[in-house]
């Protein structure tokens, strides 16, 4: 079984662009998610590192999700369950191209249809009445 950690980080970390730094202005990324990533100073990042390397990261600004990635669904709905346990998460406007792990992580689905790659979501007890 992999070990399996998450950090929490932000781009003033020591460590910060050595794990992230190949993800800023990668295609592959930006190709499967449909946006770039940005390593704004507002923003905080959990990691989810197996054997010590990064496998899906999310970027948060106060509760609300900015960019989200991962090679794997299932490496990603880890983090986000984990991500859960320490922050209710906002109506959040995230890559359709991960449905499947936001649905396993129990996040709720608020709109699926306003954006062509992009889906709404957020914590169960969301913000939405």
């Amino acid at each position: 079984m992999k070990r399996s950690l998450i950090l929490k980080l932000n781009n003033k970390s020591e460590n910060f662009y050595s794990y992230m730094g190949r993800f800023f202005g990668s295609r592959l990324v930006q190709n499967k998610i449909n946006d770039r990533i940005y390593d704004d100073s507002n923003k905080e990042w959990y990691i989810l590192l197996e054997e010590d390397k990064p496998v899906a990261f999310v970027s948060m600004v106060k509760d609300t999700i900015k960019n989200l990635y991962s090679f794997k669904d299932e490496q990603l709905e880890e983090l986000l369950k984990g991500l859960q346990q320490e922050v209710k998460i906002s109506e959040s406007v995230v890559p359709k191209v991960f449905m499947s792990a936001y649905k396993k992580a129990k996040l709720k689905i608020y709109d699926e249809n306003s954006y062509k790659n992009f889906v709404v979501i957020g914590s169960e007890e969301g913000s939405r009445s």
